[in-house]
């Protein structure tokens, strides 16, 4: 098991785990339940939420797979644009960083 992520919080957390086992990626979240203890306990890299990929084969592509999640998650997708799957073709409402129908990740246009 290899951690691949640090969260804000556990939805944040929960979110890209996810993400994660919609692209065949198997993958858990620790210190979730830690989050209500906070101010209890101090907030280090061991208490916070994280995501860890099960098996290490897979830690390269979910390196990937977190990095366009950190960038989109801090892009400010705009909410009313509809945008078509790459993956499946499905038309998702603005809002939506993951394809409501297959899950695969919504890219955002370099440049």
């Amino acid at each position: 098991m290899k951690r691949v992520y640090l969260a804000q919080n556990p939805a944040d957390a929960h979110l890209l785990r996810g993400i994660l086992e919609n692209a065949g990626i198997p993958a858990a979240v620790h210190g979730d339940f830690l989050w209500s203890a906070r101010g209890e306990l101090p907030l280090t890299v061991d208490t916070s939420p994280s995501v860890w990929v099960l098996n290490e084969t897979h830690y390269e592509n979910a390196l990937e797979i977190v990095a366009a999640f950190v960038s989109e998650a801090g892009a400010g997708l705009p909410s009313g644009e509809a945008w078509t799957c790459k993956h499946c073709g499905e038309t998702n409402e603005g809002q939506f960083t993951e394809c409501w129908r297959c899950g695969f990740p919504r890219k955002i246009p370099e440049g």
